[in-house]
């Protein structure tokens, strides 16, 4: 039997949307949205109504039937710390959205979307590994003191997903496997893949890992706090230190690394080491990773929009390929993966988790 599913990625100024039948992508729309139609709303959650007629406006003219749906997957929020698979977006988890309970984020909006459009269609409304994906074994959370445990907030859906991937193509169950898989993005993360959950993972968002193009990844600890209680700084400004202005851009004023890398190819020194460094500690991770899974690992997986960097690649390749071979799969293909999410469920491949 054929579904067809619409999947949902909601961003700060842009809603991108899909509609697959099974995984086959029929077409692809990316709305933006501009200042002045987002002033009027207070916050981000209050914008879900706005959007949501905007994706129905464009279905509308693309002459597509709503009717014809069969789910509407949207991009997981922020909730509490959930594992990872397909859940049925319900009144509790839509509350918790609302309210912003666990922050407030651009894709909050996905869930809350898809349920609205779910309820007047009657069709099920979906979310699929959402950032907050946690299954960390209890050693992973200690940190080395009690006042601060190691959380899980990673590129959950795209690790997933290209996890699953793999597995389909060399015929195993993912369960079946110990993987170690990298996103290469603004941020990085890298997951230790233990039968189908992720047992451990550096909490890309708050700093944990290698620096990025854009986060500075784990600092000295002393010289950072020392640096926090020196009256210099403000809180705003070590957070965007770490956040946004870290890592690759704190060091060359960017954060494209295909303007790195073409400094690289001209002999640039500076942005060699740079570059040198950000691979030396992506291996480093990896490694680390490596010994979580007992040195038992059947692949290490590269993802994210730097996959697309073949020097990169081989920077890393040359440090950890002796642990297992390196699959490389460049971008990430969120509508996809929320669509094939929603389609696990709606075939009976997969049971719809309850939040």
């Amino acid at each position: 039997m054929s579904y067809k599913i619409l999947a949902i990625n909601p961003g700060s100024t842009s809603t991108k949307v899909a509609v697959f039948e099974d995984d086959k992508e029929l077409f692809e729309e990316t709305l933006r949205h501009t200042a002045e139609e987002l002033e009027p709303f207070d916050s981000i959650t209050d914008q879900y109504a706005f959007r949501k007629e905007v994706i129905e406006n464009v279905l509308r003219e693309r002459h597509f039937e709503l009717e014809s749906l069969d789910g509407i997957v949207g991009r997981g929020g922020l909730f509490r710390p959930i594992p990872g698979g397909t859940y049925r977006v319900n009144e509790v988890m839509v509350e918790e959205l609302k309210a912003a309970k666990y922050g407030e984020h651009a894709s909050n909006l996905g869930g809350l979307i898809a349920f609205e459009m779910g309820k007047t269609l009657d069709k099920p409304a979906f979310i699929v590994d959402p950032v907050v994906v946690d299954e960390l074994e209890p050693v992973a959370r200690l940190s080395g003191h009690p006042a601060f445990e190691r959380r899980s907030v990673f590129h959950a859906l795209n690790q997933k997903a290209m996890a699953r991937r793999y597995a389909e193509e060399v015929g195993r169950p993912y369960g079946d496997l110990n993987l170690i898989v990298v996103h290469l993005g603004g941020g990085i993360s890298v997951g230790a893949h233990h039968n189908g959950r992720i047992i451990d993972v550096n909490d890309a968002l708050s700093g944990e890992g290698p620096f990025s193009p854009e986060r500075a990844g784990g600092l000295p600890s002393l010289q950072l706090a020392q640096l926090c209680f020196s009256g210099e700084k403000t809180f705003a400004e070590v957070k965007k230190m770490l956040l946004g202005h870290g890592g690759v851009m704190a060091y060359a004023e960017c954060n494209d690394m295909r303007i790195i890398e073409d400094k690289v190819q001209h002999g640039d020194e500076e942005a060699t080491l740079i570059q040198n460094a950000m691979a030396y500690q992506i291996g480093k991770e990896i490694g680390k990773c490596a010994t979580v899974l007992k040195g038992k690992v059947d692949a290490i997986i590269v993802t994210g929009g730097i996959a697309y960097n073949k020097h990169m690649i081989q920077l890393i390749e040359e440090r950890v390929g002796w642990i297992a071979d390196m699959v490389v799969y460049p971008g990430e293909e969120e509508l996809l993966s929320l669509a094939l999410g929603g389609f696990r469920v709606l075939n009976g491949q997969e049971e719809a988790q309850k939040y």
